[in-house]
This record gives C-alpha cells, structure tokens and sequence, in this order.
C-alpha cells in the first residue's frame, strides 16, 4: 500500500461524507485501539487555557515613587476621584481599576510607569 502525505489524507477526508469518516475513526479504534476524537478533544482545551491567560486583570498601585504629583493626576484622571481621594492612594496604595481587558491594563500600567510609579497587574 502507498503511503500518503498529510494533505494527501486530508485531502481525502475533505470528500467524505460524515458517515464515511465516523466509519474511518471507528476502523482507527478497531485496527490501533486509539480513538482519534478523544486525543484532539482532549488536547483542545488545555492548549487555549495555557495560551489565553487571565482575560481581566486588576491594575494596582504599589508605589508611587519619588514625585508624587504627576501619579496623583493620572489617578484622578482614570478614576474620577477627587484629590484626596487619589492622593491617599499614590500615598498608600491601591487599586486603581478592577475587572479591566489585560491590554488597557497594560496600557495603564506603561502610563504610570513612565509617571515614575511602581504598578502590579493581579
């Protein structure tokens, strides 16, 4: 018998009807004992599971560094606190946003950074 190639085969299965390949997984199980379905789904899930991450984050300050007043603006500017309200966390630290997609939390971050404070992403 000749060998086929990996298009080749998918190429194949490509004209088949779902009856013919059902018929195809279930010769596989009978001739090598493996089901073919069981190892793709199993697979599935924990390779996008790995890949995916956290899809929220919470953006937290821990420090804000030697000066203070431009972290006190960004503060009242992404919350909408009033001053001291955003003073007591560049102070003493906090959560600035909950729940927020990683890469506006990413972007948060890069901002406060470049403002001379120190931020956690839990």
């Amino acid at each position: 018998m000749a060998k086929f190639t990996k298009d080749e085969f998918i190429s194949g299965l490509k004209e088949m009807t779902i009856l013919e390949v059902k018929e195809l997984v279930d010769a596989m199980k009978e001739e090598f004992g493996v089901d073919p379905s069981a190892v793709a789904v199993a697979a599935a899930p924990a390779a996008t599971e790995e890949a995916a991450g956290p899809s929220t984050v919470t953006v937290v300050l821990t420090s804000a560094g030697g000066n203070k007043i431009p972290v006190i603006k960004l503060v009242r500017d992404i919350t909408g606190l009033g001053l001291k309200e955003a003073k007591d966390i560049a102070d003493n630290g906090g959560n600035i946003k909950e729940n927020i997609p990683t890469e506006e939390a990413n972007e948060l971050k890069a901002k406060f950074e470049e403002a001379g404070a120190t931020v956690e992403l839990k």
